[in-house]
């Protein structure tokens, strides 16, 4: 069979393919946009400003929200404003999560790359440059994330509220729990004198020194807990939690986190996997006992 060459397509201005049809694949298929496996929480949102939010995103695991904007063609001012502005209401509206903004154009140009950088820097706002491309008669989409999430501040800073074990025995199961009680055990092992800190979103980690979050837990009302190590990303790391009995979820790029679900079966069938992590997350921190 013989493979034409990728051809662009613009979508703006196309009588077939246009942003009813752009829409409609991203309702279909949100990881199109390179952000993970997110779910549709509310796709045209009505805004009390009058407009409308294109789409917006949840990542279930750890309860973020994007609000999405899409625009065709290059981008442009009013485009950038609106998503910062419904970003704002939205957050404002439901300030029991994350919200991140995101900006998703045919063309990122340069100008507005500068001025969105300049709003990356208070404001978590995610850029993309997303494409038509048809390929033997079939029309896809490429997503390149031209501007990411910049982190800031520290892990001692953005620690958020403190809690106290209760918090999480009410919102999460006691299977879930227990499976992070485990997981800090196993740390031990890496490092001794470490000891679980209770903040209103996740279990981290305080030893001697104080805050050493190389690991962070996410108990689950289900029975399985959520684990985060702090490692950047490596395709041999990445295969090897393939390899394993755990399921993984997408790689946290903006944190540089593998994620993974654990259950309380997994600390027995992939403990090697899991030390593994530990040990090369505790490495990449630097922050030894």
């Amino acid at each position: 069979m013989k493979f034409a060459m990728p051809q662009y397509v613009s979508l703006k201005g196309h009588s077939i393919y246009d942003e009813r049809w752009l829409h409609e694949r991203l309702l279909e298929n949100p990881s199109l946009l390179g952000l993970g496996h997110l779910d549709i929480r509310a796709s045209e949102r009505r805004q009390p400003s009058g407009g409308r939010l294109d789409l917006l995103l949840l990542d279930p695991e750890t309860d973020t929200r994007y609000e999405v904007e899409l625009q065709l063609g290059a981008t442009d001012e009013s485009h950038i404003i609106r998503t910062i502005e419904y970003w704002d209401i939205e957050r404002k509206r439901y300030p029991q999560y994350e919200h991140i903004a995101v900006i998703a154009a045919e063309d990122v140009t340069s100008r507005f790359l500068n001025v969105i950088g300049l709003f990356n820097q208070t404001i978590p706002l995610i850029a993309i440059q997303l494409k038509a491309v048809m390929v033997n008669d079939t029309m896809t989409l490429v997503a390149t994330q031209v501007l990411g999430l910049m982190s800031l501040g520290t892990d001692e800073e953005d620690e958020g509220e403190t809690v106290d074990r209760t918090h999480w025995e009410a919102k999460s199961s006691s299977e879930s729990l227990r499976t992070c009680d485990r997981i800090i055990e196993m740390i031990g092992e890496v490092e001794s004198g470490i000891q679980a800190t209770y903040r209103k979103h996740y279990i981290g980690l305080v030893g001697s020194g104080g805050v050493k979050n190389f690991v962070i837990l996410r108990p689950r009302k289900s029975k399985y807990a959520v684990a985060e190590f702090k490692i950047p990303f490596d395709d041999n790391t990445d295969e090897e939690i393939d390899n394993s009995n755990l399921m993984k979820l997408p790689y946290d790029q903006r944190y540089n986190q593998f994620r993974v679900r654990v259950h309380d079966s997994d600390l027995t069938e992939s403990k090697d996997t899991i030390l593994k992590l530990i040990r090369q997350a505790h490495e990449h921190s630097g922050i030894g006992g």
